[in-house]
């Protein structure tokens, strides 16, 4: 395969996917090569959108370095974390908390100075031998103790490590206990580390947990019509700010957000909101799901990444709530906010047009970001994520042929029935039919691959070493990924943007959100400086040296 990595030939520069997918494989022994290579995929799509099949969901091979976080940090890193006025105590040694402290940059502006915002803190029992010899739950009750006491907070939430689970405290006992005692909302999640294959399994319990803890218990109707919810969006960089302001701009309700900028309250009454928005699926599908059963709420999938992607969001919600003065206020802020956007993007197409980007992140923030690449002129030649299933790559039409393993069947499925009482369809049968018939799908997510082109790669919870493989067979201008590959890639001369903390920068959601990224992306793939990581005797070998004695 030398000849694929001739620099002196430009038709080899990129090789086909086919001969990248093989060097791929090519160091691994025969047995992790045959289940890697289920894992990665040469897109095709075919004429109804049909898809190759992908493996995803399943343990990392030993010995691989994965990017991947454990079943803790997807509940309490992810979902909970952004919360700002519950305490969130980590039952465990102090590393887990503090690894999952303000990590992801998630931000939160208070309502006034009487609403309380934890989110600075790191709550953590910090567990010591004592405690793993003898058991942890006289330690938790006075954690839990000494933050009521300290704080005053309406909720306290128990989040489980690894250790826990394995000497087998009570945290559930222990919070019940406590809530009884204390009179606020207290409860706990089983969300030990090792319980599921990523962090995705963590998303499922975080999920479980709000909402048999906290959704419906109040049931007031604040004031406002179009009422929604906001799922799956944690406001990393200030995107549910930008969000926000458009909702607000456009005249819609927005009751709670799963969970960025949000509070127990607003977990509390979202079960009194009409329509459902998911950002991203793979995080809160679950709790859409549960809320349409239990409640009557419909779920739309949209996306506020990239002005188009954002605008025909904000028209299907109009679409949904069929009212012309709220399509006409839409098409306004729209008409208002894309010839400031076009502008930026027209300037930066000149010089972006043609580059070349991979996309390794998350749950849906791989396929998201696509589009704004698309918008600039840039081309996804690789993409994956970290922690999806397969309906996250090739869209929710495969969930019936999705076999339940093991692994899966550790995250306990709720079992949830219409409420006797509060259980109102939101939308007729029929209604739902008419606008199915259009551009408006419910319950539905058409998955990463559909929308990538054909031969571009796609590779499920890659390797350190398949990233560094990739850049060595692609060069591509820039990757997106997470802060463990960061520094590694950006040492290979490649540029690369974090997508799980922004690098310090944001917002990238909606129309101003695209602005900024454009922006930042132009910055990054034309500066010069990448060009400059080579020493001299690299760039040119005939350079030698002598010992200053010869």
């Amino acid at each position: 395969m030398s000849e694929v990595l001739d620099t002196n030939n430009p038709e080899t520069l990129t090789p086909p996917p086919e001969v990248v997918k093989e060097e791929l494989l090519a160091k691994y022994p025969t047995k992790v090569a045959r289940k890697r290579a289920k894992q990665i995929v040469i897109n095709e799509v075919g004429p109804d959108c049909t898809v190759p099949e992908i493996m995803a969901n399943v343990r990392t091979i030993p010995g691989i370095i994965t990017q991947r976080g454990c079943t803790y940090a997807g509940c309490k890193g992810v979902v909970l974390g952004p919360t700002r006025d519950i305490v969130n105590i980590t039952h465990g040694p102090i590393g887990c908390g503090f690894y999952s402290w303000l990590t992801r940059r998630n931000q939160t502006r208070p309502a006034g100075p009487d609403d309380f915002n934890f989110m600075t803190y790191c709550f953590s029992t910090d567990m010591q031998e004592e405690q793993i010899i003898f058991g942890g739950e006289k330690k938790l009750r006075q954690a839990i103790q000494e933050a009521y006491d300290l704080f005053k907070p309406k909720a306290i939430a128990v989040f489980a490590t690894c250790p826990v689970g394995l000497i087998g405290d009570d945290i559930h006992a222990v919070c019940r206990e406590m809530k009884e005692k204390l009179g606020i909302n207290i409860f706990a999640f089983s969300c030990e580390g090792y319980k599921g294959v990523s962090q995705s399994a963590g998303h499922h319990i975080a999920n479980n947990g709000i909402f048999t803890h906290v959704v419906g218990l109040d049931d007031s109707v604040n004031g406002g019509r179009f009422r929604i919810n906001l799922l799956g969006e944690y406001n990393i960089g200030g995107d549910a700010f930008e969000i926000e302001r458009l909702f607000e701009e456009c005249g819609l309700n927005l009751v709670a957000t799963f969970s960025g900028n949000s509070t127990i309250d607003q977990f509390a009454n979202s079960h009194t909101a009409d329509l459902n928005l998911i950002m991203c699926h793979r995080s809160i599908n679950y709790v859409a799901e549960m809320m349409e059963t239990k409640f009557g709420i419909p779920w739309i999938k949209v996306n506020f990444i990239g002005a188009e992607a954002t605008a025909k969001s904000l028209r299907k919600i109009a679409a949904y709530f069929d009212d012309p003065e709220l399509s006409a206020r839409v098409e306004e802020v729209i008409a208002r906010e894309m010839p400031a956007v076009e502008a930026v993007r027209a300037e930066v197409h000149e010089r972006c047009a043609g580059k070349k980007a991979m996309l390794f992140v998350g749950g849906s923030r791989a396929h998201h970001y696509q589009e704004l690449f698309r918008e600039m002129g840039m081309e996804t030649i690789a993409a994956g994520y970290e922690f999806a299933h397969r309906d996250d790559y090739e869209g929710r039409r495969v969930l019936p042929n999705i076999k339940v393993d093991a692994d899966s069947r550790n995250i306990e499925e709720l079992h949830v029935e219409p409420d006797p009482q509060r259980f109102t369809p939101r939308i007729t049968p029929e209604d739902l039919a008419r606008l199915a018939m259009g551009d408006l799908t419910f319950k539905d997510y058409e998955g990463m691959m559909p929308t990538m082109a054909n031969g571009s790669l796609v590779v499920d919870d890659i390797s350190q070493y398949e990233t560094e493989k990739l850049i060595e067979l692609y060069r591509p201008d820039i990757i997106c990924a997470g802060i463990k590959e960061k520094y590694v890639i950006q040492k290979s001369g490649v540029p690369m943007k974090q997508l799980h903390s922004y690098d310090y920068s944001g917002p990238y959601a909606g129309f101003q959100g695209a602005i900024n990224f454009y922006q930042e992306i132009d910055r990054m793939v034309n500066s010069k400086v990448w060009k400059f990581l080579k020493a001299p005797w690299q760039e040119h070998p005939e350079l030698t040296a002598h010992y200053v004695w010869e």
